[in-house]
């Protein structure tokens, strides 16, 4: 699934190819949450059929695999919404708020709506409702700041499911019970790890990998950036990178993040940080190779080792954007 900045439907392809990207463990999480779709609301209770769509929120820290999270679960229901997976993101690479407006401009291009000309921002907001009625369409609200931005988004129709993705709980608005994300459990993280590894360095010294992933707090962003270092460090064993976690201050993202960035080339570090400046946060080879004065072809390659390292996401139409809770480190 693309994670661009905006508004865009989410294709059949990108939602078959969410199970086959690394996804582990969160389990109890999926279940709470498909439970939660079917839970009777308030409005329901009392009498009266529910005027809005039913939201669900995923809460955790950056880097928590709360996005993964709300994608895994928009696959796992994409046959029950047949018209289609919608998605709009509410904050900058940068952390900068996304206006209510520009995300009902660009959710209502996303769905074929045409927008009139000079339309105010509630009016806009109220298309965007507008044009989801009758649909049987799962909207994900990714990076949300509050309530007051994400409200006016959600759809009057309850046959639509809303997936928001936060840092905590949307106060304000009614009838939702936030699934908040902690560490990933051990078993799982080191599935993740050994994704990255192969299954021969984790075996070896099972205790080390148990290690490594306290280091990382069960944080899935961090585990990620982890195994991308071991994949091409492979004279380095999961040991060594336990022992040079624990070495340095701060946040286990913040020490993995560290780790993989000091071990970049000049060039290839140069090209990191510029990608994160870049128009919308985000770039092809060509745009990183003028951002950073290197060849096409180095830049594409070196793109494509960002991706393997878990540093970028790959977008379908070959634009790569440095992963959001990386950019304020890059930014610091």
């Amino acid at each position: 699934m693309r994670r661009w900045t905006g508004a865009w439907p989410v294709t059949d392809q990108a939602v078959a190819a969410t199970g086959s990207r690394r996804f582990f463990g969160r389990q109890r999480e999926l279940k709470a949450l498909r439970a939660d779709i079917e839970r009777t609301g308030l409005d329901t209770l009392t009498g009266r059929k529910a005027p809005r769509a039913r939201v669900l929120l995923v809460a955790g820290r950056p880097g928590s695999g709360r996005t993964a999270l709300a994608e895994e679960l928009a696959a796992e229901v994409a046959d029950r919404y047949p018209d289609g997976i919608f998605r709009a993101r509410l904050t900058e690479p940068g952390g900068v708020p996304v206006p209510t407006a520009r995300a009902a401009q660009e959710l209502l291009a996303a769905l074929g709506v045409a927008e009139p000309p000079g339309a105010a921002e509630d009016e806009l907001a109220e298309l965007v409702r507008g044009a989801f009625a009758g649909r049987r369409a799962v909207l994900i609200l990714d990076d949300a700041v509050d309530a007051e931005q994400a409200d006016p988004l959600i759809p009057d129709e309850p046959e639509t499911l809303v997936i928001g993705v936060a840092g905590g709980p949307l106060t304000g608005i009614p009838d939702v019970r936030p699934c908040t994300l902690g560490g990933l459990d051990p078993k799982s993280a080191i599935e993740l790890l050994t994704s990255f590894t192969g299954s021969v360095r984790v075996t070896v010294d099972p205790q080390a990998a148990e290690t490594l992933v306290e280091e990382c707090g069960g944080l899935p962003a961090a585990v990620v950036l982890a195994g991308g270092w071991l994949s091409t460090h492979t004279k380095s064993s999961v040991a060594d990178l336990a022992k040079r976690l624990r070495e340095p201050s701060g946040d286990p993202l913040t020490r993995a993040f560290l780790l993989a960035h000091d071990g970049l080339p000049a060039t290839a570090a140069r090209i990191l940080r510029f990608l994160a400046l870049a128009p919308l946060g985000r770039a092809d080879a060509h745009t990183a190779s003028a951002l950073a004065g290197c060849s096409v072809s180095a830049a594409a390659t070196t793109l494509a080792d960002f991706e393997a390292l878990g540093l970028v996401s790959a977008g379908e139409d070959g634009q790569y954007e440095v992963r959001a809770h990386l950019v304020p480190l890059l930014r610091a």
